[in-house]
């Protein structure tokens, strides 16, 4: 039996462009969310809205948040809470996690995504669309996923 391995989040920060910058060549998975309000969802209320990913180096995950940062991403509803709001954001460095995730990256992405559906009942408010169609959780981690981070 594999002991369980605690996901906890970074110190957030402030969703704004000299924050983003230094996340150039960084893969991973981000996290933005609101400070103003809380999200009533299916099972409990949280402040996430999107669970989102960088697969390579050169769509890093700073100029994934860049473009959503600038609307470029298309994705309204970031874009809406970012006018009425304070967004901020966190981070998983992909590289801590190799050792622990045999997986591809959207492989993770998905994981973190379903287990936010088992803890809330639905997808973030704002993953209305994911790159590839989620059915089940079939792969098995270990991972306790701090959610309470976003509460």
């Amino acid at each position: 039996m594999h002991s369980e391995f605690n996901i906890y989040f970074d110190t957030p920060k402030t969703f704004e462009i000299q924050n983003i910058k230094p996340l150039a060549g960084l893969v991973g998975l981000y996290f933005i969310f609101t400070t103003d309000c809380e999200i009533q969802y299916p099972f409990k209320k949280s402040k996430l809205l999107y669970i989102g990913m960088s697969e390579k180096k050169t769509n890093s995950m700073g100029s994934r948040l860049t473009g959503h940062f600038e609307g470029k991403s298309k994705n309204l509803g970031l874009v809406n809470y970012r006018k009425v709001g304070q967004l901020k954001f966190t981070i998983i460095n992909f590289e801590m996690l190799k050792n622990f995730w045999e997986f591809r990256i959207e492989d993770l992405e998905s994981y973190f995504i379903l287990d936010f559906v088992e803890k809330y009942g639905v997808y973030p408010i704002c993953n209305n669309k994911s790159g590839f169609e989620i059915l089940e959780k079939k792969i098995k981690a270990n991972f306790v996923i701090d959610w309470k981070y976003f509460e």
